[in-house]
């Protein structure tokens, strides 16, 4: 597969689950993802947006997947995951309708490209 590195630095941020979500979500950054679910709101956005106050993990980049992908795929992250866990590396996987996106550590970023070139993905960064 081919993947694109994001140049921004991202943040994946946890609220209560009947939290509004926060003009500090914007849109402003190449990703931005929300999810609600019954426990908890899940916000990853660019990391210079989050308060110091709130929960997060700060420090991750998205690998992007060329895209788009048909939905009827199957095996996509399995085929990038699998290398990176071979590798230790921890990773964050986000879906949308066109593509996957995989966030790691940026202190992992060099360890996961070489794992994925190794596995024989292409990467563009």
């Amino acid at each position: 597969m081919r993947l694109q590195l994001l140049d921004t630095v991202l943040a994946i941020a946890r609220l209560e689950p009947d939290a509004s979500v926060p003009a500090w979500a914007s849109l402003d950054a190449p990703l931005t993802a929300i999810a609600r679910t019954a426990s908890e709101v899940s916000i990853v956005c660019a990391d210079g947006n989050v308060p110091a106050h709130v929960r997060c993990e700060r420090g991750w980049r998205a690998l992007v997947v060329e895209g788009p992908l048909a939905l009827t795929l199957t095996g996509v992250l399995a085929a990038l995951a699998t290398p990176l866990a071979a590798a230790g590396v921890v990773i964050f996987a986000l879906s949308t309708f066109d593509t996957d996106y995989l966030l790691v550590r940026e202190t992992e970023l060099e360890q996961a490209i070489a794992a994925l070139r190794a596995a024989g993905h292409e990467l563009s960064v």
